[in-house]
């Protein structure tokens, strides 16, 4: 009986999704296989459906829903211990998925583990070896276009790239699942960051080896919907999971980051995506507290993913009436996890000295 199963959201992936399922299908280890079709509309799905039908579960959505709630789709009918998520524009070695396996089933007390994410175009630079975040309110992937030979010992990472990685399925019963108000970008960081608040670990797994293309669905490293969102899910992440005392303690240095993130944008041309951004971080954050409010009267309200997710439709376009299967809402604190919050604060600084220096 598989102990792993593989979920692959998919949009518009018609130039990679056959290498990424072979690569999958020839491993040492081939676990289940889930691919989560976004709404595509470039045969890939067809592809999917007439090639590795009798392979895979193929799952249809009538629309882009982005993300989270595309692989929020796989991990809710996953029946493995363990769900590994990866990106429909990579390939993985022939242990990737045994190593991912042998690396998770460590301790109880792990999250996460994320593979080593090398460039597709270049193998010998890193992709992605571990996502970090710092208190300015940065996410940034550790090793980023270094040397991969810099990065062949495992690692305590923040939170896990969710591009390659592998998650424990019990936890999220416990800590959530991914966040449909973010839809796509730092989903990851923020359930990554939900995680070590419950005591929970992420790691880095070297010997676990994934090509990654990157930027195949936005379409470029920046741009303005790239921008737009994850500067507000940016802004969003930071209050939900920082109890008040943490955010006011943290407050100074995330203005500084949005400062300098700000004139960052400026000089590229997406300073107004980059603002508008921040708008849409303050409506997710009034959706947020308004739904939480909703749910102590005991009366919730339920949105679709577009509205919950701040993204707008011209008027003529009829916005599609697709409802999230999960929303986190502000993290409650705990006493019994206040040691986590001292950790956790304690890398978000150690991680503002690295940045900086890099």
């Amino acid at each position: 009986m598989n102990k792993v199963t593989v979920v692959i959201p998919n949009y518009n992936g018609i130039q990679y999704i056959a290498g990424c399922l072979d690569s999958i299908l020839s491993g040492s280890m081939v676990p289940e296989i889930i691919v989560v079709d976004n709404g595509s509309d470039d045969g890939s799905f067809e592809l999917v459906r007439d090639q590795y039908g009798d392979k895979v579960t193929l799952l249809r959505l009538k629309t882009n829903t982005g993300f989270c709630h595309a692989v929020n789709s796989g991990i809710h009918i996953t029946r493995t211990k363990y769900v590994c998520l990866l990106n429909n524009d990579t390939t993985v070695d022939r242990d990737c998925v045994k190593n991912l396996y042998t690396a998770i089933a460590q301790s109880g007390r792990i999250f996460s583990v994320q593979a080593k994410m090398l460039s597709m175009k270049d193998p010998k630079v890193i992709d992605d070896a571990g996502d970090l975040y710092c208190a300015l309110g940065w996410a940034f992937a550790r090793g980023k276009a270094m040397s991969a030979n810099l990065f062949n010992e495992p690692a305590e990472i923040f939170s896990a790239c969710a591009g390659a990685a592998i998650y424990r399925m019990k936890a999220f019963e416990k800590i959530g699942y991914f966040d449909e108000r973010h839809f796509c970008y730092l989903e990851d960081v923020d359930i990554g960051f939900r995680a070590r608040i419950y005591g929970y670990r992420n790691l880095y797994e070297p010997s676990a080896i994934v090509y990654h293309a990157g930027s195949a669905s936005s379409g470029s490293t920046y741009n303005e919907f790239k921008e737009l969102m994850t500067s507000g899910n940016n802004w969003y992440l930071l209050w939900k999971n920082l109890p008040g005392f943490w955010y006011g303690l943290n407050y100074p240095l995330i203005k500084l980051g949005v400062r300098i993130k700000q004139k960052y944008f400026d000089r590229k041309g997406l300073g107004e995506a980059y603002r508008n951004g921040l708008e849409r971080g303050k409506y997710l954050i009034r959706r947020s507290k308004y739904e939480d409010g909703m749910r102590k009267l005991e009366s919730p309200e339920k949105g679709t993913i577009f509205e919950e997710a701040g993204i707008s439709f011209d008027d003529e376009e009829e916005k599609p009436l697709v409802h999230p299967l999960y929303i986190s809402g502000k993290v409650p604190f705990s006493p019994l996890h206040l040691f986590n919050y001292f950790a956790v604060q304690s890398e978000l600084w150690a991680n503002t000295v690295r940045r900086l220096r890099e």
